[in-house]
């Protein structure tokens, strides 16, 4: 049965060449080594990075206009970020514990990172209250409603990540009714997309800090 490839190895493919076609001849079907949850995570994070980029785009043509004012920078904001930087430290140590087979830390380190979401969000929400009770309305300066829509995207994203965190909470706690395999495929889907969600906000984060 010949291996799968990479979707890097068949675009650097050459059809046309003979030993390329005798490879060809030899297909079982199977083309990418991606499983349907990695294709479709990362169709999603594609998606979420466009979409992303094209706000960043128009935040830095919209800020150097004059009634641009910059917003102060809660520390809160830095306690929400430290808090997102460790949930992703936390899901590297479930997915070594979950090739170790631990699922008993797995499990434990789940619930932590549950918890450690809510704190996030409980955090934005606060710092929300508090900017709204400084007098920074959404429709009170461009800066400010850009900083409202990027949290709340990127708010909206996380609770997106719980749901697929309580998928694989519920396959890892009852380890007798699935497959050891599948609940580490999905252990790292979810890990995945969390170290993303970490990624996104470090950028959202400096672009409004730095500008």
């Amino acid at each position: 049965m010949r291996k799968k490839q990479s979707i890097f190895q068949l675009l650097s493919q050459k059809p046309w060449e003979p030993e390329q076609a005798k490879l060809d001849d030899l297909h079982d079907g199977e083309t990418l080594n991606l499983s349907k949850g990695k294709l479709g995570l990362r169709f999603i994070m594609f998606v979420s990075t466009i979409f992303f980029c094209l706000f960043i785009v128009t935040y830095s043509d919209r800020m150097i206009y004059a009634d641009w004012q910059q917003m102060p920078e809660p520390f809160m904001l830095w306690f929400n970020t430290l808090t997102l930087f460790i949930s992703s430290s936390v899901f590297i140590y479930i997915q070594l514990s979950a090739k170790k087979n631990d699922f008993d830390k797995v499990k434990y380190g789940l619930i932590i990172i549950g918890f450690l979401a809510l704190i996030f969000i409980l955090g934005q929400l606060f710092v929300w209250n508090q900017l709204i009770n400084l007098g920074y309305y959404v429709s009170t300066n461009p800066a400010n409603a850009y900083f409202y829509v990027f949290t709340t995207l990127h708010g909206i994203h996380l609770l997106g990540g719980l749901f697929y965190w309580n998928i694989t909470l519920r396959k890892v706690w009852y380890p007798k009714n699935v497959e050891i395999n599948k609940s580490k495929h999905t252990i790292e889907l979810c890990a995945i997309y969390w170290h993303f969600l970490l990624a996104v906000w470090v950028v959202l984060f400096g672009l409004m800090i730095f500008s």
